[in-house]
Formats: structure tokens, C-alpha cells, sequence
């Protein structure tokens, strides 16, 4: 099982378009690094560069891009939602995401399972305050809802001190805390995708 084939699609929800620096791409290049000890392959997309419309259907027309980000999302074994925090919350490219997500509630397999059951859901935070367990909550309870499924420790993050301005991409190193928490999330992730797609949920 552990030679099965597994994709990551890692959604980085900075507000910064590319090229710009942004310490939740460098958390989510990180977890794609460790990813690949684990024969997982992973694409990463920054959300600021697409036009990604506001609104809950599977495409909003007009110029959407979100319809290409959801076949790469529905081709993949693993989504990982990395954000920075603002005020307190996810960022709202982030929170958009989910809304976008929420399209898929009515969509089925030809199974009649939802389609997004079997997929395995991760969330990677970055912040210079408190609250990265609250934006984590937010975010794993959206892809549970939406038919993701968690793995234990599923979440990896890094907060500064409260009120200062150092940025996690400004760090010498990265603390072994967040590089132990990077580690089993991914470890768990792919472990847990490769028992779902052997192991499928039931058909209602």
C-alpha cells in the first residue's frame, strides 16, 4: 500500500499574488517537501493568482477560474488549505475556498457517495498572533463538512509573539516544533489517503 500513488493539491491562501514572498507559501513548500518522502506528489497554486470568484456554485461564470482549480482539487487524494492569520481568522481567500467547496455538497459519485468522500483534508497556518487552533478549527470543520476527511494531527503552524511584526519566512531556521508537526501531518495524511482509496466509505 505504501508504493500506492497519492497527489496533494496545496491551496495557498495568502493575500500576496506571486511573485511576492509569503510565509504560508514557504510552510506549504515545507509540506510539499515532506510529502515527497512519502510518494506523494504535490502541486502548490496561490489563490491571489487566479480569479476566483465569490460564491458557492461550481462555477460563477464571467471569467471564474475556480471550474480548472476543482478538477485538479477532484483529481487529487489530498487538499491542504494553507493560510496566514488576520485578526484573528483565516485569511478571506481561505474562508472563499470553503465557500467555493460548498458547491460539492450535492454532487455525488457513481456510487451515490458525496464526491469529495475519500479525500483527505490538511491545514497549514501562518500568523504573528494567537489563534492558529481557532483557524484550524474553522478550517477542519469546513472540509469535514464538505466531506474531507482529517487525519489525526492533521495541522501544522507557527505563531510569533503577540503585537510584533516577525514574519515566519523571516526565521534563521525552522523550529523543530513546527517541522515535528509538518512531519506527521504529512506522515498521517498519506497514510490515511492510502486506506481510503483502498478501503473506500461504504455506498448509502
Amino acid at each position: 500500500m505504501a508504493q500506492t500513488p497519492i497527489n496533494a493539491l496545496i491551496l495557498v491562501c495568502t493575500l500576496s499574488p506571486s511573485p511576492k514572498a509569503s510565509s504560508s507559501d514557504l510552510l506549504a513548500r515545507q509540506v510539499a517537501a515532506e510529502f515527497t518522502g512519502h510518494q506523494v506528489h504535490s502541486e502548490i497554486l496561490r489563490i491571489a493568482d487566479f480569479d476566483v470568484r465569490p460564491g458557492v456554485l461550481k462555477d460563477m461564470g464571467g471569467g471564474d477560474q475556480w471550474p480548472g482549480i476543482r478538477q485538479k482539487l477532484l483529481a487529487a487524494d489530498i487538499l491542504v488549505l494553507a493560510t496566514p492569520i488576520w485578526l484573528g481568522h483565516p485569511s478571506s481567500l481561505a474562508q472563499r475556498v470553503l465557500e467555493r467547496l460548498d458547491a460539492e455538497l450535492s454532487q455525488t459519485d457513481e456510487q451515490g457517495r458525496p464526491i469529495l468522500f475519500g479525500k483527505v483534508g490538511v491545514v497549514a497556518v501562518v500568523g504573528n498572533e494567537d489563534g492558529a487552533h481557532h483557524v484550524i478549527a474553522d478550517l477542519g470543520q469546513g472540509l469535514a463538512d464538505v466531506g474531507f476527511t482529517l487525519p489525526a494531527q492533521g495541522s501544522t503552524y507557527w505563531v510569533g509573539q503577540a503585537m510584533h511584526t516577525t514574519d515566519y519566512q523571516d526565521l534563521d531556521q525552522t523550529p523543530q516544533v513546527t517541522a515535528n508537526a509538518t512531519q506527521i501531518a504529512t506522515r498521517n495524511a498519506a497514510h490515511l489517503a492510502r486506506l481510503l482509496k483502498a478501503r473506500p466509505f461504504p455506498a448509502p
